[in-house]
């Protein structure tokens, strides 16, 4: 009697995928309703920043260490133990409803517990796809993973706001939870390869700080790639902007739409679904450099700021449209240049650390949105504030109206700061002036970057 082996390659990639798109539905769901109670509960911009910021923080500040023990463990694991730390910080949300005691601290406590795991879900999740799949496929996963994330952002919203229309919270949560046993169930039945260790491995073994700081010696020692993330670091700052301030915004704006807010929000997502399905059948452009730099660009123009100066349903909806067209080609375009440079075997730890440069002003900017929009901007664009003669005509004037001042600001900001990535050459040519970890590109000797000789790297050299 023959037993068959666990999927494998694609076939496996594809059953991990569609696990994922039924989790994220249940996540979207669950943050489209809680972001609806908690501006019920107050009323303000800050607390929901706030949710974001305790969510994302530890996610940020745990994955240098996070990274490290990708790369000791079993990736497989990992990711398994992350979704159902996900699960369990939803249930305690359902128990604290359920029994009415839930508040907004709560959301604080729960989203810090998830996001402590989350700091070891996008390393391994990221470097298992580097061996699953065969390089001139790694663009097009990550447009399915794109796709993953932008067609349940097409449902959830929709969803969330009629189930709410006729029930409450828990229901949601209860659905969320259901979904993320079917994310782990396609885990356990799939085959997840473990790198075979490299030069780059050997460099970087030692002690679990040593191997945690050997990310940023990694990337230190390759200027185009901390260029590459310094322009990321500079981008999620100010459109972070956008994605923390858009709800109370439209909210604001709309008297509390609950229709209008889950309306944009899925158009928004449908805008995801068609990058993502381009992506996933196109592979992007040859210099996937291209892909990033130019979509950053319209996501920061056309998207953000177009978002702030609109004040009608047609304007909000075009701009998040094209805001989140542009996000599958640039993560996809720039997972596929890390994934084809970097070794399979410290990816974990470069990963992070990557996640760490380019994300760290991310929760900054979680901070700093909530009491700039209650506190100056909002007031100084009511009917009679100090800057409604000045951007009235842009932006309007009343609820939500200082908001949209700030998208606009941001997001000229954002689109600046995306162009200059094409004045530094060391950004500009970063893939003709890094190698394939495999060998396959690597450039010619004038090209080679210049960097500091690593310890023992005549017995281990890094590529």
């Amino acid at each position: 009697m023959t037993t068959s082996s666990p999927p494998s390659g694609m076939k496996a990639f594809t059953v991990v995928w569609i696990g994922q798109v039924i989790s994220l539905l249940g996540t979207g769901m669950t943050v489209f309703a809680i972001t609806i109670w908690a501006f019920q509960e107050t009323g303000r911009a800050t607390d929901l920043a706030q949710i974001i910021f305790f969510s994302f923080a530890p996610t940020i500040l745990l994955s240098p260490i996070a990274g490290a023990l990708v790369d000791r463990w079993n990736r497989k694991l990992v990711m398994i133990i992350s979704d159902l730390a996900s699960g369990l910080a939803t249930i305690a949300i359902l128990i604290l409803f359920a029994t009415g005691q839930l508040e907004i601290w709560h959301l604080y406590v729960t989203g810090a517990f998830s996001g402590v795991f989350q700091a070891f879900q996008f390393p391994a999740y990221s470097a298992s796809i580097t061996l699953m799949l065969p390089k001139s496929q790694y663009a097009r996963a990550s447009g399915m993973l794109s796709l993953a994330q932008s067609a349940s952002g097409v449902l959830a919203p929709v969803l969330a706001a009629a189930i709410l229309g006729f029930t409450n919270l828990g229901v949601i949560l209860v659905i969320d939870i259901i979904t993320f046993v079917v994310a782990v169930l396609t885990l356990l039945i799939v085959h997840i390869p473990q790198p075979e260790r490299s030069a780059a491995g050997m460099a970087g073994a030692g002690s679990l700080w040593q191997e945690s700081a050997y990310g940023f010696r990694y990337i230190w020692q390759r200027p185009s790639l901390l260029g590459l993330q310094l322009v990321f670091t500079a981008m999620n700052f100010l459109v972070a902007f956008a994605f923390v301030l858009t709800s109370p915004m439209l909210l604001a704006r709309t008297g509390n739409n609950e229709i209008i807010l889950g309306s944009v929000q899925s158009i928004g997502a449908i805008g995801g679904v068609i990058g993502g399905l381009l992506l996933s059948t196109w592979g992007g452009p040859k210099r996937r450099i291209h892909g990033v730099l130019l979509s950053m660009i319209g996501a920061a123009l056309f998207g953000e700021a177009l978002l702030g100066m609109g004040q009608v349903f047609i304007v909000w909806a075009i701009a998040n449209f094209i805001l989140f067209f542009a996000l599958p080609m640039l993560n996809g375009s720039n997972q596929a240049i890390w994934q084809a440079k970097v070794q399979p075997d410290v990816q974990g730890r470069v990963f992070s650390v990557r996640r760490l440069i380019a994300q760290a002003s991310f929760p900054l900017a979680t901070l700093l949105a909530g009491p700039l929009a209650d506190q100056v901007f909002e007031p100084a664009m009511a009917e009679d504030g100090a800057l409604a003669d000045t951007f009235g005509w842009m932006v309007g004037t009343g609820p939500g109206a200082g908001m949209g001042l700030m998208l606009v600001i941001f997001g000229i900001a954002g689109a600046i700061a995306a162009a200059s990535g094409y004045l530094i050459p060391t950004i500009r040519n970063v893939e003709t002036l890094l190698p394939d970890f495999d060998g396959e590109s690597a450039p010619a000797p004038e090209q080679t970057e210049a960097r500091v000789p690593e310890e023992n790297e005549a017995a281990a050299p890094v590529i």
